[in-house]
């Protein structure tokens, strides 16, 4: 019999794995982060065939994403250009419009992607002569906007040429305030463009682009657009792509310049992504036809459904949010950590029994935060069931695994629910 492929097993199967129960009815549920689960409309959509470039029904449907992506990132005006690349990719497309000799961009710190962000760019650096800098970032917090404002007052000679800020840090759970780091840059009276890492929170919170008065937001296809991964997308407004041309360093692939152009060959350099695209094109229809602000209060909804979960599970004193800002508590997903002192307590074993025994995938920690936290994603295609399910299969983990854990998390879960639909 062949297995769903949700239902493979990998080298770290337990006692509890296929090896013993050959079939698993139902689907493994999904709470990862990123990727997230992909809607049947996208993976149909998907599934298309394959057209002629030249194809009129191609121009329309790249010109009908790019439209869906300025909708959805609150801007009127902004050059949206797609790459085939994941979020790494994005970073590196963003860097190489930027990176000038004698120039410096400040990476704002925001956790594990900050951090990588950095690292990455400075490989660039090196070879452009461009310098990169960081702000301190204290564990648990979101970006810190007055470090950022002092940097900026200090650069007397203008050196830095944009801020570079990740909006939810994935790996720590922690989303910072985006209008906070605008008015820093704007107190500080410095003409650095705001660039914007929106992986891990476009279509899960509010983004208002031109309001924000964001140069640059950038992203990926594999969380909240709840897409396959694989598609990267910048948008770029009049003032971030004159600078790139007046900045014009070694890049083809990833130049603004060359891909802002109406010949769908450039648009893509080559080939466009077809599939990925069709499946874009479906993920916005869906959201609009829930409509942004319901898609926004949705994901704050199970969220916040999360969180009162993990407040209960908090009590026995081995469980804690890693984020020590309730308000800056991510909307896409936790980070929970596990402060027992005891090593039985592994995150790693726990996702193992979650995954196998209970068939909820839920995340590790990445970076400095491995072995010491576990995640629950709830963006993207989910809902209460999904949420609750996910909620009940990990109390069911941590009882198999002995972690302590305060009783009534799943039925604080279903009172805050409850009360963000209003029910009596």
């Amino acid at each position: 019999m062949q297995m769903h492929p949700s239902q493979a097993r990998g080298s770290s199967a337990t006692a509890t794995s296929s090896a013993v129960n050959p079939r698993i009815p139902g689907i493994r549920s999904l709470h990862s982060p990123g990727p997230t689960r992909v809607p049947d409309a996208v993976m149909h959509a998907m599934q298309r065939p394959m057209m002629d470039l030249m194809d009129p029904r191609v121009g329309a449907l790249i010109a009908a994403c790019e439209d869906g992506m300025r909708t959805l990132l609150g801007s009127a005006e902004a050059e949206v250009l797609f790459y085939a690349a994941n979020g790494h990719g994005m970073w590196e497309c963003v860097t190489a419009n930027l990176c000038a000799p004698g120039r410096s961009l400040l990476i704002a710190g925001g956790g594990h992607f900050s951090d990588s962000w950095a690292m990455q760019t400075e490989i660039l650096g090196r070879a452009t002569g461009t310098t990169v800098l960081r702000t301190p970032l204290a564990e648990g917090h979101p970006t810190d906007p007055a470090a950022i404002e002092q940097v900026l007052r200090d650069d007397k000679a203008h050196r830095i040429a944009a801020v570079l800020a990740v909006h939810t840090d994935t790996a720590s759970g922690i989303t910072s305030d985006l209008a906070a780091i605008r008015r820093a840059i704007d107190a500080a009276g410095h003409p650095a463009l705001y660039v914007v890492d929106l992986v891990a929170s476009l279509g899960a919170a509010p983004f208002e682009m031109d309001a924000l008065r964001v140069d640059v937001a950038m992203g990926a296809s594999q969380k909240g657009l709840m897409c396959p991964p694989g598609l990267g997308y910048v948008a770029v407004n009049a003032r971030a792509l004159a600078f790139a041309e007046a900045h014009a360093g070694p890049r083809f692939y990833w130049d603004w310049v060359r891909r802002a152009s109406d010949l769908q060959y450039k648009k893509f350099c080559g080939t466009p992504p077809l599939a990925h695209l069709a499946g874009l094109h479906a993920a916005l229809q869906l959201i609009a036809e829930e409509g942004l602000a319901n898609v926004h209060a949705r994901h704050a909804r199970l969220g916040g459904a999360v969180h009162a979960a993990l407040a209960r599970w908090s009590e026995a004193g081995a469980l804690r949010p890693y984020c020590r800002v309730p308000a800056a508590r991510s909307s896409s997903v936790t980070a929970i950590e596990c402060i027992s002192g005891d090593k039985a307590h592994d995150p790693e074993a726990l996702r193992t029994v979650a995954r196998e025994r209970f068939q909820v995938a839920i995340a590790g920690g990445l970076g400095p935060l491995a072995g010491r936290v576990f995640r629950i994603g709830h963006l993207g295609d989910m809902n209460e069931a999904t949420i609750l399910g996910a909620l009940a299969g990990v109390e069911a983990a941590m009882t198999v695994q002995g972690i302590p854990y305060g009783a009534g998390g799943v039925a604080a879960a279903v009172a805050s629910l409850v009360e963000g639909t209003g029910a009596g």
